[in-house]
């Protein structure tokens, strides 16, 4: 009980500091430039004052982006008004005692005048004049000018920013609460910007204030000590101007101090990782560069006359400094040559082996007893030439889909053929074709003319006619512009096409656990808001199923998540969902099938044929689209028509249509087209060009008003 009482006492008195330290400060300002103060007063406030100078100072060193310290404008203001009442105070303290000695107006007043001065009062005004001319011409002047070209830089590009943070939210790339704090963001980096211009000018006042201050302090001593006191003016000068050096320095120090600071702010460039320190560090820290330096410094040193041993020091430790940099960059490098390494070894072999054998395998890949050799390996270190390809082929797709593959369950089967192989996806047969380990598979090219000898077979995965030729015809078969490819190279791709087709089958719930535990490292709020509060995990999982099985990458998850918070206010069945969010990652699968700077072609249905179709969807329902089996002959004959010249271009074939009947037309046509992307209007986006190429539906239009007509007629 008595903790929980200290620890409310601590807040409370926490909270009290920060709600009345400013309006107290503030009183204790204005009550300093009218109640006179004793020398033991001034001394500690002019102490408290370079107190709050150098922790301005160093605070500004120590931000990452300038606006991590926003407050800097307004504490450049209370710091300003404290110095500008300090000076006040001691000037009523300098010309109303200055006459009983030196030590009238505080010890720090004294210490400052009688060091800088040196028994000289020439000396003293010089030191002071010089360091009013660093602060106000040099320091003062140029934070004032950067400070008023960003503000203006940065309200000009306010606009840009706007509209920028506007196309990003419409294109769905961040959501509405992204867009709120990019735009708050942008128009706070506006006002601090804005108040630095303003803020400048503090500083600029109050080092001619300073100036003023001494003048009137001189004059104003030397006049109040000859006639009111009646000291000499030998005796006037001593005193006070003393006193009113001492005092201008006490001042100068805290405002040149502050000027850097300002200085240092408003020349900062935003950084997510390093403060001032490390970014100077590192962008200086280059061993090209202090090499010539030191160089440079050696040719001084010998040269007769000057000072040898100076130029010749600072060439050495500039060739130290340059010896350690470079082995610095050698460690980082080596560092990160180590990690790639280690990445790469761990992915290096799979963990895939012939006896592993299980019921369970997502993926098996059953060979006869001829083809065991492509995965036995001489060295016991290394897998065999088919566990190979078969692990970099898994590390690929898993790269495009977005998620891990499973292991693929190599085995014998006795039952097959000896140079059959078979490939399961669970415990169903989706492939299965014959290899020749002791042959090669030759391909025709478009320049290929000469037929070789060999078996001819159809290839299993793009279904071009090829031959499986011996050895000795390679040279032969390669002279004639045939592609040779060896027999698990064969297996490989075909597993790769099964691989790409059968993904949304391969993809669990524990696979889209894995992936939301990783995300949530780094967007934590974003996955306990969507999963399991909006969308529950087996849903989820049959969305990305769905996205996958028309191979729409998932590898921009974060992405799915703040689609589906988008979508949370409609009741929406998992099947709609997958509809739904395919707008916000259409771009991953565009990038795949065409280039950035190339247009994207697609092949469109005539809109007579469209409406159509949309209304025979209508009328089915849920059940899907129920088309006549005579056009649906039609239409896809067609499009069978218009993929083979995709291929030819090595394009796949991409077709565009009405988001109502897109997922319809999608499951009836890729029954019977392979290599098919089927798009709705919403997924293309607006960065990029799109080339119809063809029109389907008119000649299907004119075959069926024939049939129309010609019904109407024998009836």
């Amino acid at each position: 009980m008595d903790l929980v009482l200290k620890s409310f006492q601590s807040q409370s008195l926490i909270s009290f500091v920060r709600t009345f330290s400013i309006p107290i400060g503030i009183m204790i300002l204005v009550a300093m430039m009218v109640i006179p103060l004793s020398p033991w007063m001034l001394d500690i406030l002019f102490t408290t004052n370079i107190l709050v100078s150098l922790l301005v100072l160093m605070v500004a060193l120590q931000t990452f982006k300038p606006l991590d310290f926003s407050s800097f404008p307004t504490v450049l203001l209370f710091a300003t008004v404290l110095r500008l009442g300090l000076n006040v105070a001691s000037t009523r303290v300098i010309l109303g005692s200055g006459h009983n000695g030196t030590d009238s107006a505080g010890s720090i007043i004294e210490a400052f005048g009688a060091f800088v001065m040196s028994g000289s009062y020439a000396v003293g005004l010089f030191v002071f004049t010089i360091l009013v001319i660093i602060n106000l011409i040099v320091i003062t002047k140029g934070a004032g000018r950067v400070s008023e070209v960003a503000a203006r830089f940065t309200l000009d590009a306010m606009p840009g920013k706007q509209m920028a943070i506007d196309a990003d939210l419409n294109a769905g790339v961040i959501s509405s609460e992204d867009a709120k704090e990019r735009r708050a963001e942008i128009a706070k980096e506006g006002e601090f910007y804005g108040a630095m211009d303003g803020a400048a000018k503090f500083v600029k006042g109050d080092a001619i204030a300073g100036i003023l201050i001494l003048v009137i302090n001189i004059i104003g001593g030397l006049v109040i000590g000859t006639t009111q006191h009646d000291l000499s003016l030998s005796d006037s000068a001593e005193s006070y101007i003393l006193l009113t050096v001492g005092d201008g320095l006490v001042a100068q120090i805290p405002s040149l101090l502050l000027a850097m600071a300002t200085a240092t702010i408003v020349t900062r460039i935003s950084s997510d990782k390093d403060d001032l320190a490390g970014q100077i560090s590192s962008q200086m820290g280059l061993s090209k560069a202090w090499v010539p330096v030191s160089a440079v410094l050696l040719l001084f040193g010998l040269v007769p006359g000057m000072p040898n041993t100076l130029f010749i020091a600072g060439s050495i430790f500039s060739g130290i400094i340059a010896w350690f940099t470079s082995k610095n960059r050698e460690i980082n490098l080596k560092d990160k040559e180590l990690k790639n390494e280690e990445q790469d070894d761990s992915d290096a072999i799979g963990k895939i082996d012939i006896d592993d054998v299980s019921d369970n395998a997502s993926i098996s890949l059953d060979l006869g007893y001829g083809l065991i050799s492509m995965v036995d390996s001489n060295d016991k270190k290394s897998a065999g030439p088919l566990i190979s390809k078969i692990t970099g082929i898994r590390k690929q797709v898993s790269k495009d889909l977005g998620f891990i593959i499973p292991n693929v369950r190599v085995k014998d089967d006795l039952s097959l053929d000896s140079n059959s192989y078979r490939i399961r996806v669970g415990h169903t047969i989706v492939a299965q074709d014959k290899v020749y380990v002791d042959r090669k598979l030759a391909m025709p090219s478009d320049e290929t003319q000469l037929k070789i000898q060999g078996i001819q077979v159809e290839d299993p995965t793009f279904g071009l006619e090829s031959f499986w030729i011996e050895q000795h015809l390679v040279s032969k078969a390669e002279a004639n512009h045939y592609m040779i490819i060896e027999p698990e190279a064969v297996i490989a791709t075909h597993l790769n096409n099964v691989l790409l087709r059968y993904s949304g089958d391969l993809i669990s719930q524990d696979d889209v656990q894995s992936l939301l535990d990783n995300l949530s490292k780094s967007n934590p709020q974003l996955v306990q808001s969507v999963v399991p509060k909006l969308v529950p995990l087996h849903h989820l999982t049959i969305i990305l199923r769905n996205l996958l099985t028309e191979r729409v990458p998932i590898n921009d998850l974060k992405k799915i998540l703040e689609a589906l918070t988008n979508l949370s206010e409609k009741k929406l069945s998992p099947e709609e969902l997958s509809e739904a969010v395919r707008p916000a990652i259409s771009s991953l699968l565009i990038q795949k099938i065409s280039n950035i700077n190339e247009s994207l072609n697609v092949v469109t249905f005539n809109p007579e044929f469209e409406q159509m179709l949309i209304a025979m969807s209508k009328k089915s329902g849920s059940e899907g689209i129920l088309i006549d089996p005579e056009l649906a002959k039609q239409m896809i004959n067609s499009l069978i028509e218009v993929g083979e010249k995709f291929t030819m271009d090595g394009q796949p074939l991409v077709i565009v249509t009405s988001p109502i009947i897109r997922k319809d037309i999608a499951i009836l046509l890729r029954q019977h087209i392979e290599d098919l992307v089927v798009l709705s209007f919403t997924e293309l986006p607006e960065n990029k060009k799109v080339k119809v190429v063809s029109t389907i539906g008119e000649k299907i239009n004119n075959n069926s008003q024939k049939e129309k007509s010609n019904e109407n007629t024998t009836v």
